[in-house]
């Protein structure tokens, strides 16, 4: 096995039946043959790397230097963006936050680095120019708090909180369909789950990011999943429920990237079939760096504000809601530092089971 996890293209294994036959258990479409569905299958996976652009790949087409305030955190901040260390489309690695995206401008690499005080944005790539635009949004120095010490001054809890996290930014990407693509596969497993169905997912549709670090991949392109089959999904461990939401959520995914603001996103997502409050909070959060976004519905979240704000081990979604409400416009934001502060309501019972759905 070569460096990074990937087999010589020789010795790799076959990944699911020839390409002249649909496999056990996989419809051929209505209408079509093996050969057929073989050649919709190869659409939905692209392959064609985005050198092909010509952009030089080690070469930066855009720099930029920010000036974030004193005490400000980067990796703190970026944190939001990873989902895990592992994370194949975004990593903080010696000090240095890396994240690929597809941009309106094309695919692209943003790289962070802190530089003397100073904050370096480079953008690699054909979208390399509209990333390093937003740079400072991405590295949450847009995060507005405006009168947010004056409602954090108002909880003793929040206020030390607000206090020892001053450097902790709200990110924004201004790309929607990444943060959708995770939420959609957190909707109600675990987190272990989560990440592998949405590692798996990226591998299978992504592409080599542009820039130096590798391996880094870019998110999968909207059309190609929103074309996929559900089944191709499930040997990632997706159920055909998240799997279809996924699809309906790629196919409108142009009109979600449009949207102005994060209550015009929140609307336009919520009308999407399997698509309700909890994962639009998660989605507007860091797309838009709302800092009222609530999660209603977490599993956790409702628990960790009754015991962090009001001393109650357990707490649903009214009672969160109701200890928040001194705080609207930043409900989001204490819900952060509560996080940030590692604060969890004490933990009754066995952890939930790690599922699979991949041999259903």
């Amino acid at each position: 096995m070569e460096s990074g996890g990937y087999a010589p293209a020789s010795r790799r294994p076959r990944r699911g039946p020839p390409a002249s036959s649909p496999g056990p258990g996989r419809p051929v479409p209505e209408g079509g043959t093996a050969d057929a569905h073989a050649s919709a299958v190869s659409h939905v996976t692209p392959r064609v790397p985005w050198q092909s652009v010509g952009v030089t790949p080690t070469d930066p087409t855009a720099t930029r230097e920010l000036r974030p305030p004193p005490g400000y955190r980067l990796a703190a901040t970026v944190h939001a963006l990873t989902f895990s260390p592992y994370d194949p489309c975004a990593r903080i690695a010696a000090g240095t936050f890396w994240i690929a995206l597809r941009t309106p401008a094309g695919p692209a690499t943003l790289c962070l680095r802190p530089a003397a005080g100073a904050l370096v944005a480079d953008g690699y790539g054909p979208g390399g120019g509209w990333l390093v635009e937003r740079a400072d949004a991405i590295a949450g120095l847009r995060d507005d708090l405006s009168g947010f010490a004056e409602l954090a001054a108002g909880h003793p809890v929040v206020a030390r909180l607000a206090a020892a996290h001053r450097g902790l930014r709200m990110p924004a990407t201004g790309v929607v369909f990444p943060r959708v693509l995770r939420a959609v596969f957190e909707q109600k497993v675990t987190g272990k789950e989560a990440y592998r169905a949405y590692a798996a997912t990226v591998r299978h549709f992504g592409e080599p990011a542009p820039g130096p670090l590798q391996p880094l991949l870019l998110p999968p392109e909207p059309a190609a999943v929103a074309a996929a089959p559900y089944w191709v999904f499930h040997p990632f461990g997706v159920e055909q429920r998240r799997a279809d939401t996924l699809r309906r959520a790629a196919a409108v995914a142009d009109r979600l990237q449009r949207c102005a603001d994060a209550a015009e996103a929140t609307r336009r997502l919520t009308a999407v079939a399997g698509i309700g409050p909890w994962t639009a909070a998660e989605v507007v959060r860091v797309a838009y760096g709302d800092p009222d976004a609530v999660s209603v519905g977490d599993y956790h979240v409702p628990n960790t504000v009754a015991w962090a704000l009001a001393g109650e081990a357990r707490g649903d979604d009214a009672r969160m809601l109701e200890l928040l409400e001194p705080f609207r416009g930043h409900r989001g934001r204490v819900c952060l530092l509560l996080a940030a502060a590692g604060i969890h309501a004490p933990r009754y019972g066995p952890r939930a089971p790690i599922r699979s759905f991949a041999r259903f």
